[in-house]
C-alpha cells in the first residue's frame, strides 16, 4: 500500500518529466526526449501499482485530476510539435516498402 504523500509525489514526477519531454520538444531536441520517453513510461507504470489502496478524498481527487491535465496538456502540445516531423520522416519513406519489395519478390 502506498501512502498519499508517495501516491502524490509520484503524479508530480510524472508531471515534472512530462514538462522536461515538452521543453525538447519546443528544442527539437528529439535525441534528448527519447531517454525521456523511457523513464516517463518506467513512471507510469510504478504509478499503476501504487494505485491499488490508495483512497483519496474530494481535494485530492481535484489535484489528481489537475496532475493529470498538466500531463495530457504537455502530451497533446508534445504531439503537435512532433507530427511535422513525423510527417516529414513518413514522406521520406513514402513509396520506398513497396518499391522495395517487388524489387525482392518481383512483380508476382
Amino acid at each position: 500500500m502506498t501512502s498519499n504523500t508517495e501516491y502524490f509525489a509520484r503524479y508530480e514526477a510524472i508531471a515534472a518529466i512530462s514538462a522536461r519531454m515538452l521543453s525538447a520538444a519546443r528544442r527539437a531536441l528529439w535525441t534528448d526526449l527519447m531517454p525521456l520517453q523511457d523513464e516517463y513510461r518506467h513512471m507510469v507504470d510504478a504509478l499503476k501499482d501504487a494505485e491499488t489502496g490508495v483512497k483519496l478524498d474530494e481535494v485530492e481527487r481535484a489535484r489528481k485530476y489537475d496532475l493529470i491535465r498538466q500531463i495530457l496538456a504537455d502530451d497533446a502540445a508534445i504531439r503537435d510539435l512532433a507530427n511535422p516531423r513525423m510527417a516529414t520522416l513518413s514522406a521520406l519513406f513514402a513509396g520506398r516498402p513497396a518499391r522495395v519489395l517487388k524489387e525482392l519478390y518481383g512483380a508476382r
